[in-house]
């Protein structure tokens, strides 16, 4: 159930939301990262910047900058904790449908939120395939 807590006194954000923008646990910089990759959307001006760190193929820690709303944040967050310890291969079975349904949804003019996150990670898993394929730009 949405609360009351709005946006510019117009959106409803579910509790999981608001709980994510408050506190996101995986927001910040990462030390050695394996991947980083960057990506924004030019509707809404919102940034997106991922680092992966891969060891043996599997995402061992994610973490994210934001430059946005309050959802672009939560569905950052939960991006970042649901491919967390997931081997790659997993990780690109991720669905936008499964950022929205972990946050309880959001309202529908923020979808383009979870539409980011999900780029940006498959932007960064595309990326380090190229690496491991010895095809990167780097």
């Amino acid at each position: 159930m949405p609360v009351e807590i709005t946006e510019r006194g117009h959106l409803k954000y579910s509790e999981k939301v608001l709980e994510r923008f408050k506190n996101p646990k995986n927001i910040g910089e990462l030390e050695n990262p394996t991947v980083v990759v960057s990506e924004g959307d030019p509707t809404c001006g919102d940034m997106f910047k991922m680092f992966l760190r891969i060891e043996h193929g599997t995402i061992v820690d994610v973490k994210f900058l934001s430059f946005g709303c309050a959802a672009n944040i939560a569905t950052g967050d939960m991006t970042a904790d649901l491919i967390k310890g997931k081997k790659i291969e997993e990780a690109e079975k991720l669905q936008i449908k499964d950022i929205i349904e972990g946050l309880g949804g959001v309202p529908a003019i923020k979808m383009h939120c979870a539409v980011l996150a999900y780029k940006t990670l498959k932007k960064a898993i595309s990326e380090y395939k190229k690496m491991e394929t010895g095809n990167s730009k780097l």
